[in-house]
């Protein structure tokens, strides 16, 4: 892949807001699994290997399974995932497919029902968040570590 732009050196304040929204997301309540699980999917789906390989690398030093790692896209399939994170990793399907139909009635009622107001802004936001990362990483070819 060729060399792109580095965004962080040329635009560092677009940066350091991103790191803030970053930041955030680290204070929230968000379970660290849960953000783990939503940075992976994200980044699964939108074909982002600058942001898999950092990540799953993440999950790994905070105690997650390969296992769940390796089945992580196809999560409906296994029991190896909690009602919980079975909606959070619903909503990051919805939310980054949001040409599709976008997150959904019935997912948000069951993120009601499961999850706080506060912690389903979170989700939100963090999945939000990724998806920028991700396209960043992407359109600047950014390199693997």
């Amino acid at each position: 892949m060729e060399n792109r732009i580095d965004i962080q050196k040329i635009e560092p304040m677009a940066y350091k807001a991103m790191y803030a929204l970053e930041d955030f997301l680290q204070k929230s309540s968000l379970s660290k699994t849960h953000l783990e699980l939503i940075k992976i999917r994200a980044s699964q789906i939108n074909g982002c290997a600058f942001c898999i390989n950092m990540h799953t690398a993440d999950a790994l030093k905070q105690g997650e399974t390969t296992q769940r790692i390796f089945l992580l896209n196809a999560w409906r399939e296994t029991t190896l995932f909690d009602e919980g994170e079975k909606i959070v990793l619903a909503m990051t399907e919805e939310i980054t497919l949001i040409q599709q139909q976008g997150l959904s009635d019935e997912t948000y009622q069951q993120a009601q029902k499961k999850f706080d107001e506060s912690y389903i802004a979170q989700i939100i936001m963090a999945v939000v968040t990724i998806n920028a990362w991700n396209r960043i990483a992407i359109s600047t070819n950014k390199p693997l570590a």
